[in-house]
């Protein structure tokens, strides 16, 4: 019986690669996205549906996962993917742009988890694959409110993981590195404050360091192939590093203490 995976914020970068991968393996794809007339290639291919879902929006959420049900049958992988990226001084960013970091990265993927749920436990199976981040387990400067929402995902995830191994339910966290994809233009806000001017200097030191980690990261496509071998490997590890320095930064943050680690994040970004 083919198998159907749910990709949220599958219009580009880690959620497109995903899509286009799992489609290309036999399976039946749900691509949603806020957004689908972007759909682009997606929307010409075999068995993909794309469908809008935005996770800030229960109704659309609701729709999605119906719509999804009615063409395919049934849902197998979900994987929250959709993220947006507040960065900049924490002092510069507004309460409206707190609550939409969290809104999307947190609470919207909590709310695409909680409406699955019923059916995965109808069906006593099904794998939840989250998108963390390195930035999960460690932080780099003016990523304070992304940060936040990464360390709760990983918590989130950590703990749900017991609850629903009764039902035969797995919870995956996906760790990408640095990834080539327009997330550090199109996925992120800057955040700026009328008059404050005093962490000008700071930010543009920070923000050419991490361009820099973008241009050379990791194509989206090295996670989408993670997040395959995820799906397919029957286990129930939980952590998955993705990109070619993740894994290599996870251990050395395990491995080093806080000072020294925090010397080698000053003299990547800020020397």
């Amino acid at each position: 019986m083919t198998k159907t995976i749910l990709i949220t914020g599958a219009s580009t970068g880690i959620g497109y690669a995903t899509a286009r991968l799992f489609q290309q393996r036999g399976w039946n794809v749900v691509a949603t996205m806020r957004s689908p007339e972007k759909a682009g290639a997606l929307a010409a291919l075999e068995n993909v549906c794309c469908l809008r879902l935005d996770v800030t929006d229960s109704e659309s959420i609701q729709q999605a996962i119906a719509q999804a049900l009615q063409q395919f049958g049934s849902i197998d992988v979900l994987v929250n993917n959709a993220g947006y990226g507040l960065i900049g001084a924490f002092e510069a960013c507004s309460i409206e742009q707190i609550e939409r970091q969290f809104g999307t990265n947190v609470f919207g993927l909590m709310a695409v988890t909680r409406a699955l749920l019923p059916h995965f436990r109808e069906q006593r199976s099904g794998i939840i694959m989250n998108v963390s981040s390195i930035g999960g387990h460690m932080a780099f400067p003016l990523y304070s409110l992304y940060h936040s929402t990464k360390w709760a995902v990983e918590g989130f995830s950590d703990s749900l993981q017991y609850e629903l191994e009764p039902f035969n339910i797995r919870v995956k966290i996906i760790e990408p590195g640095p990834i080539k994809t327009d997330f550090y233009e199109r996925s992120a806000d800057l955040a700026t404050k009328p008059g404050l001017t005093a962490y000008d200097a700071f930010t543009a030191k920070v923000m050419a360091a991490m361009k820099n980690a973008g241009d050379t990261g990791s194509p989206p496509e090295t996670t989408a192939q993670v997040i395959y071998r995820a799906a397919k490997d029957g286990s129930r590890r939980l952590r998955y590093p993705a990109g070619g320095n993740a894994g290599a930064l996870l251990f050395l943050r395990k491995l080093l203490p806080d000072r020294l680690f925090g010397g080698i994040i000053r003299g990547a970004m800020l020397r």
